[in-house]
């Protein structure tokens, strides 16, 4: 359950949580015509706290939008000062920053025609997405039987609500069978991603992830280029296929929700010690360093605030 905040951020005003609300016949209800992003805050060691990489999700966040002709009448920079003031009204040191953009009530056909666009954003506490253990102990992962839709289908490059019908079918399809996560492959059979999560593996201290053809662009597989390279890894964009991550070192989910979770598991195959390896911990401690503001090479992905 999420744990609720004071205030939502809704079409430039703060309204009470409970006052955040729409029409049952908004169009995006209906249509899935909405974008959203997932962004979190961290305080770090020395008290102070921070956005990760907050103009980087706004960048993406408008041309999510752009892709589904949705005309948010907010750019990055106004976007940006709405998340901190978000933050600072609900008084949250770090957590879970959610955006929304969507078509909203008027016709309810197919075509959104001149449905206004509504924008809100809240902000509440969150830990790990999969468990805090899991970071440790890595989840065990199967692959679903949904592939992740053609590029033409549903434009990939949009984080856009409609195309998370497609994750929710997978997870429950995969949590139902007592796993924790579902592996989707592309419509060639090469994999892709998970139901919201980029995937990286590990073999003799090379980092391999499929290309951008059919998957998000993810802000924290971003990340994981820049850490891994400058931690001395290889990393290759690569497509590959289940078996190769049978056969991994290691592996691992990257995600602003999941961050840098292990895999121990994919289809009951354990995947190298069964557990966290040497480069995902690695990894995973210098991302955790960025994020919460210990590590100045990357101060710049971070946008402090104060309340």
């Amino acid at each position: 359950m999420i744990e609720k905040t004071e205030f939502i951020w809704f079409d430039g005003k703060l309204v009470p949580w409970d006052q955040a609300q729409v029409h049952v016949l908004t169009h995006c209800l209906h249509y899935g015509t909405g974008v959203f992003e997932g962004i979190r805050a961290y305080r770090g060691a020395n008290g102070t706290s921070s956005v990760f990489r907050l103009r980087d999700h706004m960048k993406r966040y408008l041309n999510s939008a752009k892709i589904l002709g949705l005309r948010v009448p907010y750019d990055v920079d106004e976007l940006c000062r709405a998340v901190l003031d978000t933050l600072t009204a609900n008084k949250l040191a770090e957590g879970y920053i959610r955006p929304l953009s969507f078509a909203g009530e008027g016709g309810v056909g197919v075509y959104p025609g001149d449905n206004p666009t509504r924008t809100i954003i809240a902000v509440w506490n969150w830990g790990a997405y999969l468990g805090a253990e899991a970071l440790e102990n890595g989840i065990r992962v199967k692959t679903s039987s949904f592939c992740r839709s053609h590029v033409n289908a549903t434009m990939s490059k949009a984080k856009a609500c409609g195309n998370y019908v497609n994750s929710v079918l997978a997870k429950m399809e995969v949590r139902e069978d007592g796993y924790d996560e579902a592996l989707m492959l592309d419509v060639n059979g090469f994999v892709a991603e998970a139901t919201g999560e980029n995937i990286f593996i590990v073999r003799n201290g090379v980092l391999k992830t499929p290309p951008l053809t059919a998957v998000l662009d993810g802000i924290t597989r971003d990340a994981v280029f820049a850490i891994a390279s400058d931690l001395g890894y290889a990393v290759r964009e690569q497509a590959f296929t289940r078996d190769e991550i049978y056969t991994a070192d290691e592996a691992f989910f990257s995600g602003t929700a999941a961050e840098i979770t292990p895999i121990r598991e994919l289809d009951n195959r354990v995947i190298g010690e069964g557990k966290a390896g040497p480069v995902t911990k690695a990894v995973q401690a210098a991302f955790f360093r960025a994020a919460r503001g210990d590590a100045p090479a990357y101060a710049d992905w971070l946008t402090p605030y104060t309340f």
